[in-house]
């Protein structure tokens, strides 16, 4: 496939017929005048050394050689937009147990989280592997289909909880027959299931679920996760543990003999877990014994540049009309347009071979898994052109693969920026643009802008309706979106229900203070009353006694006047 790295500058072309119409002036006018002097054939012998074919010649390679330096500028390359990549590599998919039994700290921090530790350190040792992800407790489902994207695998890990199953149990069983149907139909590669629990409660079609897929050629692992001696399991990260219905504590134990069993009959490992890292060198141990096998996918190549051979062609024709000895024409005699022109092309020729060797350099990087040493390298490519779509693009897809996912998301916006022109140079790109939301997607899934994950896989969606992995993406942002407002409804409400306590917290104790006050006054009310009867009483003492004064003095003075002496 042909195209042009950078379109715009074949505008110039326009100046070619400019020049033409002009040279074509000056040759009329030229003939004119000699016409007004003479004879042409009489002139032609007084002036021998004038040829008009030969300054035709010149100007006519002039031309072609600005044309080519024009076509040079803008970049020719050949290429094809996608190719399929065979690498080799191994399938595996992993069985997540997220019942609320591996929520036990009997493993720091607990079962769960160490778990999701000790897969993101194994996806970090893949390569060209492709992993996926199921959990399971009563029942199982699909968290992440077969991938190598592991960027995803481990933003989709960090998010998984008790929560997402709501059946409690360790479903075993249905989580291996899941897996079985989620491989891919590659016959070559090795194929594993991973199986993380803690084997509380298990239901008991496991064995046979191992059986049919040692059947299939694929072995069944297991990491038992937490302690045979058991551990009792926190509720809400307080010092409450869950009870059972007669109150009593529950305790969840390690059932180590059942996760051997399965082991036995999945021709697999066995290995149990603890506070130190031997459970996760044995699996990685296990798996690079797996025999490695070519999986197929799609990436997209680098055209190739083809500007060497026009530039070769632009110099050849200009220093053809440089060494014709015939004199220059008077237009063109002291302006040295086109040796400029050619500098000019020259230096954005061996400008672009600068861009496509940093953005070479930093692809084979970014395949060895080097995207440090990759970023360096693309960055230099946007140095030497910053309109480069190419080197944005793939600096950004670096800086996801670093997890530098800000950054990331700022190149591909400056990518989507020329969308637009994008599709309209070329049908092809659409999937490009199509990577570009389905990485932002992601990104704004780690960040859990569920709202803006959505918009982004719908967009992606819309360019490359065929993507499996991005309409399951799409799925799992909008159950994750719809459990975001279930919290926040269900926040509110507990808000709303804290409030009006409050509320009636407030108005009890408003009555409380205003029964106060009211007994308080009654209490006044009553001490005054008291007081007044009180003194009622005093004073009516205070009059008999003074009556009976003066009946004693009444009395002293009637006896006084019986007397005589």
């Amino acid at each position: 496939m042909f195209r042009f790295a950078n379109p715009d500058f074949l505008y110039l072309l326009i100046i070619v017929p400019v020049f033409i119409i002009i040279y074509a002036i000056s040759v009329m006018r030229k003939r004119k005048a000699l016409k007004r002097l003479g004879r042409p054939d009489i002139l032609a012998e007084l002036i021998p050394e004038i040829s008009i074919k030969r300054q035709s010649w010149k100007f006519w390679l002039a031309i072609a050689a600005a044309t080519a330096v024009i076509f040079v500028i803008a970049g020719p390359q050949f290429g094809s937009k996608l190719e399929t990549v065979k690498r080799q590599g191994i399938e595996i998919m992993v069985c997540l147990d997220v019942s609320n039994s591996m929520l036990a700290e009997d493993v720091a921090p607990n079962r769960l989280e160490k778990a999701k530790q000790m897969l993101s350190r194994l996806t970090d040792g893949f390569k060209n592997d492709k992993i996926g992800l199921i959990v399971f407790a009563g029942n199982a489902f699909t968290q992440l289909p077969i991938t190598a994207d592991y960027i995803s695998a481990k933003m989709f890990l960090a998010s998984i909880n008790p929560s997402m199953v709501s059946a409690q149990g360790t479903a075993i069983g249905a989580a291996i027959d899941l897996a079985l149907r989620s491989f891919s139909p590659n016959e070559a590669a090795d194929k594993a299931i991973i199986i993380i629990t803690d084997g509380e409660n298990h239901e008991g079609d496991a064995v046979e679920a191992a059986k049919r897929a040692v059947e299939k050629g694929i072995h069944v692992n297991i990491i038992g996760m937490g302690a045979p001696n058991g551990s009792p399991i926190p509720l809400d990260g307080n010092q409450n543990f869950m009870k059972d219905e007669e109150g009593n504590v529950v305790i969840t134990k390690l059932n180590e003999q059942m996760c051997k069993e399965i082991a036995a009959v999945g021709q697999g490992i066995y290995v149990r877990a603890d506070n130190t890292n031997s459970a996760l060198k044995t699996l990685q141990a296990e798996t690079a014994k797996m025999n490695k096998a070519e999986v197929e996918s799609k990436v997209y190549t680098e055209y190739d540049e083809q500007f060497q051979a026009i530039t070769w062609l632009a110099l050849a024709l200009l220093l053809i009309e440089f060494f014709l000895l015939e004199r220059k024409s008077r237009v063109f005699r002291k302006v040295k347009l086109f040796s400029l022109i050619l500098i000019a092309g020259s230096a954005a020729a061996f400008a672009q071979k600068a861009e496509r060797s940093a953005i070479r350099e930093g692809n084979k990087l970014y395949a060895d898994g080097k995207f440090t040493e990759s970023e360096i390298a693309f960055r230099k490519s946007i140095e030497v052109n910053p309109r480069s779509v190419e080197g944005t693009f793939n600096l950004g897809n670096a800086l996801y693969k670093e997890g530098k996912f800000p950054e990331a998301a700022e190149q591909y916006q400056l990518v989507l920026g020329q969308a637009e022109r994008l599709l309209q140079d070329n049908p092809d790109n659409a999937q490009k643009i199509a990577q570009v939301f389905h990485n932002i997607g992601n990104i704004s899934m780690n960040q859990k802008e569920y709202a803006k994950s959505i918009d982004a896989y719908k967009r992606s969606l819309r360019l490359n309706p065929h993507s499996d992995e991005t309409r399951y993406n799409l799925a799992l942002a909008q159950k994750l979106l719809d459990n975001q407002q279930d919290q926040q409804d269900q926040q509110n409400q507990d808000d709303n229900k804290e409030q009006q306590q409050q509320q009636q917290q407030q108005q009890q104790k408003e009555n409380d203070q205003q029964k106060s006050q009211e007994q308080q006054q009654q209490n006044e009310q009553m001490s005054k009353d008291n007081a007044q009867q009180i003194l009622d009483a005093f004073l009516q003492d205070e009059k008999d006694t003074q009556e009976k004064v003066k009946k004693a003095q009444q009395m002293k003075q009637d006896s006084q006047r019986g007397k005589k002496w």
